[in-house]
């Protein structure tokens, strides 16, 4: 049911309890009708050729459909980030909801124990449908736009020796995330970057931002030179100034952050651009009743592959 009256968060969302996700989806057979009405809204099309003369193979044996055009058998998990993948339906469903619900994110281990898998098909598993967040940014904003950097990784003295980069204090040794966000829309993109020197940073943001969008920052000096440019000053306190602030994207670094710490722990900078990309696609796709969030997944999986040697290599 829907909230009614004062409510706080998105109380206009319709959720959906997981007693209800095992009530409408009971077994494999139900997830996967829900798997194919999701991602071929307009009827059963060839993965392979795009042709929509399909004939249901009645023994579902080597595959529930065939294509005649092509004569290529396929089921709802080709050519998608679930291809070849042994796990049920019902078990993608799941972890599809889990990590749509989880705002913190969700852990592989987490994944291992309710699912009942391994750990490293659970962790395999949340980077497949973690692949798909990638298109859920937006790319150009209207403005006015907040943008700002955030620092992820673990705390020099606290490292192993041999993993210390002595690079000095602060942010030293950690790895740069610098994102934005559009007032209007309340929509972001946020993107791993290598430097926060200025043509990294004006660039991210001339690429996302409309010719006479407002720009608000702090004071770093990295965004010096930017087209209607304002800024307040953290460094006195200073988080208000008229309309220019930066605390809309706070929270986004708040959910972020609590992911790192208190969700997974760690986050390898050689996948860190994933969950990034995870977190900012569910903050934007937040306005969406539960269901409906989990079908933007669905078909943001079509047409993709990530191989599992792909991902470790």
């Amino acid at each position: 049911m829907r909230a009614i009256g004062k409510a706080p968060g998105k109380y206009f969302r319709k959720g959906m309890t997981l007693a209800q996700l095992f009530r409408t989806f009971p077994d494999d057979e139900a997830a996967e009708r829900w798997f194919i009405e999701s991602r071929w809204p307009n009827g059963v099309y060839c993965p392979k050729c795009g042709s929509d003369n399909i004939q249901e193979c009645p023994t579902r044996k080597p595959q529930p459909y065939r294509c005649r055009s092509c004569r290529k058998h396929f089921s709802v998990k080709t050519d998608s980030l679930m291809h070849n993948s042994p796990l049920g339906y019902q078990t993608w469903l799941v972890a599809i909801y889990l990590i749509t619900t989880g705002i913190k994110g969700v852990s592989s281990m987490k994944l291992h124990r309710d699912l009942g898998i391994t750990q490293r098909s659970a962790w395999y598993l949340a980077h497949r449908i973690r692949e798909n967040f990638q298109d859920q940014q937006i790319d150009t904003f209207a403005g006015p736009v907040e943008s700002d950097e955030g620092y992820f990784g673990g705390l020099e003295k606290n490292k192993h020796a041999s993993k210390k980069k002595r690079l000095g204090r602060g942010t030293a040794g950690k790895a740069a995330v610098v994102a934005i966000k559009d007032q209007a829309t309340n929509q972001i993109s946020a993107a791993v970057v290598e430097r926060v020197d200025a043509p990294t940073l004006q660039g991210f943001v001339t690429e996302h931002v409309t010719e006479d969008a407002t720009v608000y920052t702090d004071e770093n000096r990295a965004y010096k030179g930017l087209p209607n440019h304002e800024t307040v000053n953290h460094s006195v306190s200073e988080y208000v100034s008229g309309q220019a602030h930066t605390n809309g994207l706070e929270s986004f670094w708040s959910l972020l952050k609590r992911g790192y710490h208190g969700t997974h722990h760690h986050m390898s900078p050689k996948h860190l651009s994933r969950y990034v990309n995870e977190f900012a696609g569910r903050y934007n796709n937040r306005p969406k009743d539960t269901i409906n969030q989990m079908r933007s997944i669905v078909r943001g999986m079509d047409g993709k592959r990530l191989k599992y040697d792909e991902l470790v290599g």
